[in-house]
Order: structure tokens, then sequence, then C-alpha cells
């Protein structure tokens, strides 16, 4: 071959290269645009919590969200709609109205009025950020493991979840939903007119919930609770609670009850100078050979007075462990000034009651006797 024709396919196989690589180019462009595109449309998701209720999940970019007044409105009526947010009203007008997210700004009551005010339709928007992991409703104080802290007083169905709100976002509770599966597709959960009552119902489970007074906690029953069977499924709790500027969050936990029972404390009395006695609490579940209990005895010589707790914040004397007993008595040392006593589950590994303590008066006994 040539040097000419050698030269000739040179050129041709660059021009073929280049026009590969600028093909290349346009579609990596492409691509790079797109995923631009996608990653940073705004809203992510937009979903109905309840009705008249729309939560709208964002990235925190500029975007909009439209809402509808009517479903199929007139064209003279349409054009005549006004629109208001949190009372105000707006320039927007007709069937139509566009939500302008910035950040997790955007949430409100949105209302919509025919020409005389009367009311249309009303869409409450509540704000959830894309970020789950930065919570900023709900905080963790420093005994907490987690958002919700859920504890039962015995084996009878009943449980109750706290939270801690952040000090500059209290807020109120939006939904709650409990299931003994979290792939019930069935679960209708609702509440009563002040929001304050819950329900939540399927085909495997029923549960009812009430708000506390103080918005600080929720207490639950599981209606269909077999108080002797094994309890083979967990309970799946999720809490969304919201802000008065519109910001949503959910907390979510699941446990079995014998995972969270946590007995009331025991009642202790003073037999004579040397024996005291307990009894089992009024609200533990009974029989108690079926539900027995494991007790934990401290005996302190020396109590700190002034402590809040004596039993947590001194140093025992003696410690001992007494296992489901019929006739709970105990025979104290002689020097021992306060005796402690707390309860747990004695077959599963729960939590242990809070401390009761019973103080023996006998120092003021040894002082009146040196007086």
């Amino acid at each position: 071959m040539s040097s000419g024709h050698i030269k000739a396919a040179e050129r041709r196989h660059c021009f073929i290269m280049d026009k590969t690589d600028d093909k290349m180019r346009f579609l990596t462009i492409s691509i790079i645009f797109a995923f631009e595109q996608f990653t940073c449309q705004n809203p992510l998701n937009h979903w109905t919590l309840q009705p008249n209720v729309l939560v709208v999940q964002v990235s925190g970019d500029v975007g909009q969200h439209p809402l509808s007044c009517l479903d199929s409105p007139d064209e003279e009526e349409s054009d005549d709609i006004v629109w208001k947010v949190n009372g105000e009203e707006e320039d927007q007008r007709g069937n139509s109205y566009q939500v302008q997210l910035v950040e997790s700004f955007g949430g409100g009551i949105y209302t919509c009025h025919s020409r005389n005010g009367s009311l249309l339709n009303h869409t409450v928007v509540l704000i959830q950020e894309d970020d789950f992991k930065r919570k900023k409703i709900l905080v963790k104080t420093d005994t907490e493991e987690d958002y919700l802290k859920c504890s039962a007083r015995n084996y009878n169905g009943e449980f109750r979840c706290s939270w801690t709100w952040h000090p500059f976002r209290v807020g109120k509770v939006a939904l709650v939903r409990v299931q003994r599966l979290s792939s019930e597709l069935d679960l209708q959960c609702s509440a009563d007119a002040n929001g304050q009552c819950w329900t939540c119902s399927s085909v495997q489970s029923k549960f009812s919930c009430s708000v506390d007074s103080s918005g600080q906690g929720i207490s639950c029953l599981d209606e269909q609770y077999c108080l002797y069977a094994e309890e083979s499924q967990h309970i799946h709790i999720t809490v969304y609670v919201r802000t008065l500027h519109f910001l949503i969050e959910n907390y979510s936990k699941h446990f079995h009850l014998s995972e969270i029972v946590k007995p009331d404390k025991v009642r202790i009395s003073k037999l004579n100078t040397t024996m005291i006695k307990w009894t089992y609490p009024s609200s533990w579940s009974s029989p108690y050979s079926y539900f027995p209990l494991t007790f934990q005895i401290t005996q302190l010589r020396r109590p700190c007075e002034k402590c809040e707790n004596p039993c947590a914040e001194s140093k025992a004397s003696q410690t001992l462990m007494v296992h489901s007993c019929d006739v709970c008595q105990f025979k104290v040392k002689r020097k021992a000034v306060l005796v402690c006593v707390r309860a747990k589950d004695a077959i599963c590994d729960s939590q242990w009651s809070e401390w009761s303590h019973l103080r023996l008066g006998r120092n003021k006994n040894r002082k009146k006797k040196k007086q």
C-alpha cells in the first residue's frame, strides 16, 4: 500500500474516532444533566396522612407543589376562586394553586373560597425533610437510647410510650399507627374529633390509643391480646408528630411486651423490729404462680439522708435475691437502718421496677436511749 493510501486511511480512522468521542461526550453530558434534574427535583414525594392533610417530602431546594380546589369546576367558577394561606388572601386565583417550597418552608393551612367568601375546600400541608437521620422535633436524653421509650406495667396488653420534645419545637401528635405485623396493608387508623384517641384495626390486630394530656406520651391497649398465649409477633408503633410551623417527622419502635414490661413498685411494711414483708404490685398480672417476680433486697447502714433516691445513691451493706415467694418476708440485719426492695419478671430478662424503701428508725431509738 502506498504512503498516500495509508495517510488517507489514518484520516478516516481519526474522523470516525472523533465522531465516536463526540457521541460519548454528548451521552455523558445528557446522563449527568438527567441525573441532576432527578436529584434536584423538589418535592421528592407527597402522600396523604389523613383526609385533607397532605405531607410533602422536600429536598431543601426551591420547588413547587400544585393543589386543586374542586375536582371539576366550571370555567366561570374556577376564575373566581380565591386562595388563602393561614388566613391571609393570596394573589393566585383559579382552581389550581402552586405551593412555594423553599428549604423546609411551605407548610400551612391552604383554603379556597368562592367570590362571596364561602369555604370550598381546605388542605393542611405538612413538610417532611428528606434527611430522616437528622431529627429536629424530638430529642434523646442522656439516659435514653431511642426517641420513644416504651414500657408495660403487666401482661394485660397495655403499654405506654413517651418522648421528649425539643425545647423550641414543642408540637402535637399528627398520627398514630400501631400493628402486630409491619406488612399489614389493610391497616386503618382513625382519630376522634380532638385527635387525642386513636384506633388502628386490621385483620391481624386491633389497638386503641390515647394521647396523654401533657402531650408527652401515648397509652395503648392491644384489644386482641391473649394473656396466657405465647407472644409470637412484635408490636410495631409509629408516631407522627408535627410542630406549629407545619414540620412533620415520624418515630418508630417495635417490641414484644415481655421486652418492655416493668413492674410497679412493691409495697413494703414492717412486721416487727427485725422482720419486714412486701407484696406484689397490685397492678401485676395474676396468678402470681404463672407470672412470678424476682425480688432484689438491699440493706443500708448509712443511707444518704438528702438523696432523692437513697436506694440507688447509697452504698449497700448487703444485697440478695429472692425468687417468686408466696409469703414475702425477710429478717433484716441488726445494724440496718434502711431496706430497699425492687422486682422484675422472673422469666424474661426485662426491666427492674423502681426501688421501694422502708426506714427502720433504729438510729432515733439509740439517740433517745443515750439522752
